[in-house]
């Protein structure tokens, strides 16, 4: 079996035994990624990699936008739609006009969420090991 089959077979398994808080952090960890391969692309001038990076961010920022509760998340959950939504018009342009310094910022703002989120994925899961 090849380095990646088992790869691909882990992060699989690793997807299915998550928890809803991971599953979130790992979705912005895609995007954080995908949106740094675009940036990398739009330096380059490889068109071919900024409209697969692209598309792919596009698809993780309407999943974390469709799947938001914004009933539990208040207005907190609220203020990340709008944001959610403003990424999404962002990367449409970003697409067509390749501003690389808009591209930043979407990096920026990503970069800023995925790590709020994966600090407060932490305390929980050491909330649940306290409370275990």
């Amino acid at each position: 079996m090849s380095y990646t089959t088992l790869q691909s077979n882990y992060r699989e398994m690793e997807i299915h035994a998550a928890s809803p808080e991971k599953l979130l952090c790992i979705v912005f960890e895609q995007l954080v990624v995908n949106l740094e391969r675009a940036r990398i692309a739009i330096e380059r001038k490889d068109v071919e990699l900024r409209v697969v990076a692209l598309r792919r961010a596009r698809g993780l920022v309407t999943e974390l936008l469709t799947t938001l509760d914004v009933e539990k998340g208040g207005p907190l959950g609220v203020e990340l739609a709008g944001m959610y939504q403003v990424m999404l018009v962002e990367l449409v342009d970003v697409g067509m006009r390749g501003d690389l310094k808009v591209m930043r910022q979407l990096v920026n703002i990503a970069t800023q969420l995925r790590d709020g989120f994966v600090g407060a994925e932490r305390q929980l899961a050491a909330q649940r090991l306290k409370t275990a």
